[in-house]
């Protein structure tokens, strides 16, 4: 599934294009290492379509991530090395994919709107992303972007990241199912 998919059966289409108005209030971006191909406007001055994880990316080029969400993990875990970037995802805190920003980011805009994704010829979709997004910040000038990008919602930083208790039961050997 993707970021930009609704829970349907029929899926006709996984590329799901950012919004321009996220690129124009939050950008300019150096690198998208995993642009649409094709895309009716670019993210980032250089948008690589193919082999963006097997990359070196370049610690001078602020990033603009729009993951493919088949296996976000990689993709936000390498933004969290790079430490220079923005990431657009669902606001799926609960999940294993999110910890690298709990763990690493200096930021994350929740966004009060849910999104209209595009498609490669430019055209909206139909219906909006099917879950509230999230732009998460990694880095100061990333945090700085998003506290002057003007997106309406809730910019939250400085929390206290815990594993969950799920993690922290199976750290110390599991659960034995006694109360």
């Amino acid at each position: 599934m993707t970021l930009g998919s609704h829970q349907s059966a029929l899926r006709k289409s996984v590329v799901h294009i950012t919004p321009y108005s996220i690129i124009d209030a939050t950008g300019p971006y150096g690198l998208d290492p995993c642009a649409a191909n094709p895309r009716p406007w670019d993210c980032a001055k250089v948008n690589w379509t193919v082999r963006g994880l097997d990359r070196e990316w370049p610690r001078d080029l602020f990033v603009y991530l729009n993951p493919p969400y088949d296996d976000p993990e990689p993709w936000i875990a390498r933004l969290a090395r790079h430490g220079h970037g923005i990431a657009l995802l669902h606001a799926r805190t609960e999940t294993g994919w999110f910890e690298p920003i709990w763990q690493h980011a200096s930021g994350i805009l929740f966004l009060a709107d849910r999104l209209k994704f595009y498609l490669p010829d430019g055209t909206e979709h139909r219906a909006n992303s099917g879950a509230p997004p999230v732009l998460t910040a990694f880095g100061d000038e990333a945090l700085a972007r998003l506290q002057r990008c003007g997106i309406p919602g809730a910019l939250v930083t400085g929390w206290n990241w815990r594993a969950s208790v799920t993690k922290r039961k199976s750290a110390r050997g599991g659960h034995n199912g006694q109360t």
